[in-house]
């Protein structure tokens, strides 16, 4: 088993992220989204009111485009909004089983109902046995994570479930990484990011933690983006990586 550092395969058994071989981070920042919870279920509550499943992803593309937006002008709305009105606008004009109104309902109930991929609870586990501070920071609410990591049995894992709905703007701006910095009271230079999504591990960099990018998919990484300082297929090599 192999692990990409910067792009090049180093053995899982390394013992500190590229740039500083003698340092690891104290602190592993969480994403949610994705990262921890497997969405994939969502499909299903689409095809149930009839929509196409193939519009999960492209609801959530654009979710996560209008949260963007937002962030870009200083602006922060709930994830849940977003979510809801962008069902409204991903369903318009569809033929439905059912009215617009409560096919939106059927698919944001199924968000709390999610799991998490099939390596995290004992890649958490391991992290966490490391020695390393674990906690999350989603742009979704706490909520959601408290629910899915509790349903998991790895909450108590987890020293604090942040969000940006308590920080001044969405990732990947500064001021959320920025924000549960503060709250952990942990320099960025001793904090890692964990997601599964290159614009995050991006906006990670630019605010001067670590990254590490959970590639499940086998996909390439955007050469647009600062590139992580690890990559891994699996929570449970991200934790061989860092022990």
């Amino acid at each position: 088993m192999a692990i990409e550092l910067e792009g090049s395969p180093v053995p899982s058994t390394a013992s500190a992220p590229a740039g500083d071989p003698g340092r690891r981070p104290a602190l592993l920042v969480f994403d949610v989204n994705e990262t921890l919870s497997d969405m994939g279920p969502l499909r299903q509550r689409f095809a149930e009111v009839g929509a196409p499943t193939g519009l999960m992803g492209v609801w959530f593309a654009g979710l996560l485009r209008d949260g963007f937006a937002l962030t870009a002008t200083g602006d922060n709305e709930a994830f849940a909004h977003l979510a809801e009105d962008g069902l409204q606008v991903t369903f318009h004009g569809l033929s439905l089983d059912r009215d617009v109104d409560s096919a939106v309902q059927h698919v944001m109930e199924g968000l709390p109902s999610l799991g998490v991929h099939p390596d995290v609870v004992e890649g958490v586990r391991a992290l966490a046995e490391c020695g390393l501070r674990l906690v999350t920071l989603s742009n979704g609410s706490s909520g959601i994570a408290e629910k899915l990591l509790e349903e998991a049995g790895v909450r108590d894992r987890f020293e604090a479930l942040l969000s940006v709905e308590d920080a001044a703007l969405w990732k990947p701006a500064k001021e959320s990484y920025a924000y549960a910095l503060d709250r952990c009271g942990v320099d960025a230079a001793d904090s890692m990011l964990v997601a599964a999504h290159p614009w995050d591990t991006h906006g990670a960099s630019r605010a001067g933690l670590m990254s590490a990018w959970v590639n499940r998919t086998g996909a390439p990484y955007p050469s647009y983006f600062a590139a992580p300082d690890v990559t891994v297929s699996t929570l449970s090599e991200l934790a061989e990586h860092l022990a």
